[in-house]
């Protein structure tokens, strides 16, 4: 899925003087404090950190309360979805209106009625309300489906994404990938009959069997042949 990285950022966390006697913890709560919202200087949201590395020695800051700061070396997993990036999410709820996604768990998504492609049609089938599609009957998007869609824009400060459903690529993800498999088997399948064939034509031009050039050449010459005769 696109939309995630991972980036090395060198952080200066300011500790307490209350928090002196354990570092360690009070670093690692700074560092919690950023999960699951949008930071504009990693631009993105954080999902997960890794400390490489901690600066044995702090430099305090002067004033009432001499806070301390720590230099770190962290690994930070960032989700930053951008437009036209391909996310992945689990639908929650569809309507005839739109179909609303949760992406990782944390982030909702919505997709309305206009950027579903007209393929993928809203009906109701065995009691269940579902997006079919009108060209693959096995195409179907329901409740609890994984699908992967277009990113059309992403609210920062509430963490919501709107979707498209307009491009081909996109839908539920078991047909997908699915119909990705036979499309690559297809294609395997047809140069593999391609490797076969050219050694017969190989053999045939060993063998001394005369080739398609050397039958259409020697049509050629018949013709001229007879031109000739006649003259």
């Amino acid at each position: 899925m696109e939309g995630l990285k991972v980036s090395n950022a060198n952080l200066v966390v300011y500790i307490h003087p209350s928090k002196s006697r354990d570092v360690s913890q009070a670093l690692l709560r700074e560092l919690s404090s950023l999960l699951f919202t949008y930071n504009e200087s990693f631009d993105g949201v954080v999902l997960a950190y890794d400390v490489n590395s901690m600066d044995k020695c702090a430099k305090i800051l002067p004033g009432v309360h001499p806070y301390f700061g720590v230099n770190l070396k962290v690994n930070l997993l960032l989700f930053s979805p951008k437009p036209d990036m391909h996310l992945e999410g689990k639908v929650v709820k569809l309507t005839q209106e739109s179909i609303h996604v949760v992406v990782l768990g944390f982030s909702s998504a919505i997709i309305t009625e206009k950027f579903i492609r007209d393929d993928l049609v809203y009906k109701t089938k065995r009691g269940q309300d579902v997006y079919a599609s009108k060209s693959h009957k096995r195409h179907v998007i329901k409740v609890g489906s994984t699908i992967r869609f277009l990113v059309k824009s992403f609210d920062e400060e509430i963490l919501h994404i709107c979707g498209a459903l307009d491009t081909d690529n996109t839908g539920s993800i078991n047909w997908l990938d699915r119909n990705l498999e036979v499309s690559n088997h297809t294609d395997r399948s047809a140069k593999k009959r391609e490797s076969e064939s050219e050694p017969m034509l190989l053999e045939q031009a060993v063998s001394g069997e005369r080739s398609t050039v050397d039958t259409v050449q020697k049509i050629k010459k018949s013709k001229k042949l007879k031109i000739r005769q006649e003259s």
